[in-house]
């Protein structure tokens, strides 16, 4: 598709500069800013005009596709995003930088842990989903596919999701957790509509060349559609977020200062000159 690429790219850092440092302890890796671009044109190209939610989003993929539409760098895009997140500075961010894209797109964000059921007012609701979970390297892919599960009851019996997971055919885990998320999508009543392999890299020092694939799915078989949401159950959240790193704190929350959208203030300490 044809914009403005310097525009592109300035837009996207603004969401960069807005969202928070990642936390690693939580498989938070975030997406470089070239590779957002992409995949967020890509996300308001296949969601224009429809209602997204996105269950967590660190990479800050979604505001980037509402900004994208907000500042005219495309002329089409979701409707409107919510966030579904269990760390409170995603969300609060999200929420912040929301408010300057009314009305273009209607921006809400929300806490919520994929471990839990999926809140009723969300079943159903939603024209289409996006995650970008933990890839399931130690857990054979159940945190990818718990994150489907919920984005999939949070939509319609037309729904479309988007999932962003690993893809190296030099790693066999990838392929593996890939297989199964497919297969678990067929039983869910999708078809995979669309594969975009290998399109992401990441700002990850232990494995800098792992990139993610886009798969789109729609949903085909609406008879299979979850008629509820139940917790996850013990042994899906083991490993969850890496070996030996089980599921099992609720949420992050955030601690206010002083220095809002600055440096954290407990990284630095100021000297001053004598006498001053």
């Amino acid at each position: 598709m044809k914009f403005d690429l310097r525009k592109a790219i300035n837009s996207i850092s603004d969401v960069v500069q807005n969202r928070p440092a990642p936390l690693r302890e939580f498989d938070q890796i975030y997406m470089k800013v070239a590779d957002m671009v992409i995949q967020a044109e890509y996300v308001a190209r296949v969601f224009d005009g429809k209602k997204v939610v996105f269950v967590g989003d660190g990479d800050g993929i979604a505001l980037s596709a509402a900004y994208l539409k907000a500042q005219k760098v495309v002329d089409y895009g979701p409707s409107s995003i919510t966030l579904l997140d269990f760390d409170e500075r995603i969300v609060n961010s999200v929420i912040k930088f929301g408010e300057k894209l009314s009305p273009a797109v209607e921006v809400t964000a929300e806490l919520y842990n994929v471990a839990e059921p999926l809140p009723e007012r969300h079943f159903g609701a939603y024209d289409g989903f996006h995650i970008n979970p933990p890839w399931g390297a130690s857990n054979g892919g159940q945190s990818v596919t718990a994150f489907f599960e919920r984005g999939s009851q949070a939509t319609t019996s037309k729904g479309l999701g988007i999932v962003v997971i690993a893809d190296d055919p030099e790693l066999p885990w990838t392929q593996i957790v890939l297989r199964d998320t497919q297969k678990r999508a067929i039983e869910l009543g999708y078809v995979i509509a669309e594969q975009l392999p290998q399109l992401h890299e990441y700002h990850l020092d232990d494995a800098p060349d792992l990139r993610s694939c886009s798969c789109l799915f729609r949903r085909v078989l609406p008879e299979l559609m979850e008629k509820g949401s139940d917790s996850l159950p013990a042994e899906r959240l083991e490993n969850f977020y890496g070996n030996n790193s089980p599921l099992t704190y609720k949420y992050v929350r955030e601690k206010q200062t002083l220095n809002q959208l600055k440096a954290a203030d407990q990284l630095y300490s100021l000297e001053k000159y004598p006498g001053q």
